[in-house]
C-alpha cells in the first residue's frame, strides 16, 4: 500500500482521488509510493497501485529520471528514490535542533548497549527518523535518517501513538484494520487501544517482531521542559541481542538517555 498525500493519507491533500489528481499531485504520489518499497517498482505497478493511467505514470516518471529524483535499478524495470529526492529532506533535518541536541546521549547509549538508537518524530499519519547512531556489529538493520514508518507496528511509532498529537492518534484508532506485516502485526484499532493503554502504564512500548521477524525494538518519550512530546527514542536488534528478560531494563537505559535529552533542551530554551 503507498502512502499518496504529503502526511501519508490518500486523501490528505485534498485530492479527491488519484486518477482525477494533477500532475504535480501524482508526481509527488509515486515519490511517496517509491519510498515506501524496498524493492522498487516499475511503471505498471505505480499505475495500477496510484489508479492512474500508464501514460501518465510513465511520463512523470521518465520526467522525475531525467531529473534525478528516481533512478532505474541496472538490469531491471524497477525505480526507486534518487539521491535528489533523498536530499530535499535533509535541510529540514538539520533545523530540528533536537537531532543535534540529542546526538551525544544517543552515542553514549549506543556505546552502554551495542544497539543502533534512533530518534523519531510525526510526520503526518507515520513517523520519521531524524536521528540515528549506528553500532558496530556485523548485523545490520534498515534504518537512516529520513526512513519513514507505519506507526502501529513499531516501537517509537506506538511511542507517537501514546504521548505525541492527539490528531494523529484519533486518525489511526479510527480504521478498523492495519497492515499486516508479520504474524504479531496488531491488525485492528481495538488490539491497539489495549496496546496503547499498557504503554502508557509501562512507560515504554516494545515492537516484538511486529515490523520485522526477528526484529525487536524498544522505544520511550522524549518531552520538552515545556511538558510537550518531542519525540520517540528506541533501540533496535535481533530477538537474541534484546531477550524477552532484558526488555525492563534497557527499558530503564533509554529513560535515562531521554531524561538527558531533556536536559539538553532545557538548556536551549
Amino acid at each position: 500500500m503507498c502512502n499518496f498525500g504529503l502526511n501519508g493519507d490518500k486523501l490528505q491533500s485534498g485530492m479527491s482521488s488519484i486518477p482525477n489528481a494533477t500532475a504535480v499531485e501524482r508526481a509527488l504520489a509515486i515519490l511517496a509510493c517509491l519510498d515506501n518499497s524496498k524493492r522498487g517498482l516499475n511503471i505498471s505497478e505505480l499505475s495500477r497501485r496510484l489508479e492512474i493511467p500508464k501514460s501518465s505514470a510513465h511520463v512523470i516518471v521518465i520526467t522525475l529520471e531525467r531529473l534525478g529524483y528516481v533512478v532505474r535499478k541496472p538490469d531491471s524495470l524497477n525505480y526507486h528514490l534518487g539521491l535528489k529526492a533523498y536530499g530535499l529532506g535533509r535541510g529540514m533535518i538539520k533545523n530540528l535542533s533536537v537531532a543535534e541536541i540529542a546526538l551525544p546521549s544517543l552515542r553514549v547509549l549506543v556505546d552502554q548497549l551495542h544497539l543502533p538508537a534512533h530518534l523519531a518524530v510525526p510526520d503526518g499519519n507515520q513517523g520519521v527518523y531524524i536521528q540515528k547512531v549506528d553500532a558496530p556489529s556485523l548485523i545490520k538493520i534498515d534504518t537512516y535518517i529520513g526512513r519513514r514508518m507505519d506507526l502501529h507496528c513499531t516501537g517509537v511509532g506506538k511511542v507517537i501513538l501514546a504521548w505525541g498529537p492527539p490528531e494523529v492518534a484519533e486518525h489511526i484508532l479510527s480504521k478498523q484494520t492495519y497492515i499486516r506485516h508479520t504474524r504479531n502485526t496488531i491488525t485492528s484499532s481495538r488490539a491497539m487501544r489495549r496496546e496503547l493503554a499498557r504503554v502508557r502504564d509501562a512507560g515504554y512500548a516494545v515492537d516484538d517482531e511486529e515490523e520485522e521477524l526477528a526484529v525487536r525494538c524498544i522505544a520511550v518519550p522524549v518531552f520538552h521542559p515545556s511538558g510537550h512530546f518531542v519525540a520517540g527514542l528506541s533501540v533496535v536488534g535481533t530477538t537474541t541481542q534484546i531477550p524477552l528478560d532484558a526488555v525492563d531494563s534497557v527499558a530503564q537505559r533509554l529513560r535515562q538517555t531521554a531524561s538527558g535529552i531533556f536536559a539538553g533542551l532545557e538548556r536551549e530554551s
